[in-house]
């Protein structure tokens, strides 16, 4: 998620401002639910939540006037959702999920 804001603020926009992000910190958390805690599995929804967001710009340019500007920039957000329902139920969380890590203690 570092490398992506620093992306963002650096490359893409050459400057900051608070909502650049636009949620999309939420989604890389459903992401990891999505994955069930497998960086292959990571690697693979991000490439399909761009993708889908490649699609509604593409959309956007083809229905302009037609349908409103808001309801493409919510398709990435509502297959994400959809697609981590379905996932969620059958993901398995790691067995140290959320105990604190003591040195030398088993």
């Amino acid at each position: 998620m570092g490398v992506g804001g620093a992306f963002l603020t650096l490359s893409a926009f050459n400057s900051f401002f608070p909502t650049m992000v636009q949620g999309r910190g939420w989604i890389c958390i459903a992401l990891v639910v999505f994955a069930s805690w497998k960086p292959e599995r990571a690697l693979l929804g991000a490439i399909l939540f761009a993708l889908f967001d490649a699609f509604q710009l593409r959309l956007q340019t083809v229905l302009s006037g037609v349908v409103p500007y808001q309801i493409f920039l919510m398709i990435p957000y509502l297959l994400s959702i959809a697609a981590l329902a379905v996932m969620a139920r059958r993901a398995r969380v790691p067995q140290a999920l959320m105990q604190p890590y003591r040195r030398g203690e088993r």
